[in-house]
């Protein structure tokens, strides 16, 4: 698990920074894509729409990711974030994942 010293970092940018860090791994390390559990996949895809604003309404999303700085259902990524959700959601179907 990734930790982070008392260095300041807002919970915000926690968040972001574990979403880029997941992501990365599963992007650049297909073994480490293939290892990652379910849930790893369904955080590591949602760490990325929870950065963009997306307000989730599902219990786990909401236990999950805090939506009090949420402002909508229909976040916009950037073209890398697309391509990151793809690959997760790839994985996740190939692994047959249903976590939420």
């Amino acid at each position: 698990m990734l930790q982070f010293c008392s260095t300041g970092l807002g919970t915000d940018m926690k968040t972001i920074a574990l979403a880029v860090f997941a992501a990365a791994s599963l992007v650049a390390l297909p073994s480490a894509a293939m290892a990652a559990s379910c849930y790893d996949l369904w955080y590591a895809r949602n760490a990325i729409y929870d950065a963009n604003g997306f307000c989730f309404s599902t219990d786990l999303g909401m236990e999950t990711f805090d939506n009090d700085d949420c402002w909508t259902t229909h976040p916009k990524l950037s073209k890398k974030e697309q391509k990151l959700v793809a690959q997760i959601q790839a994985q996740e179907k190939l692994k047959r994942c249903h976590v939420n």
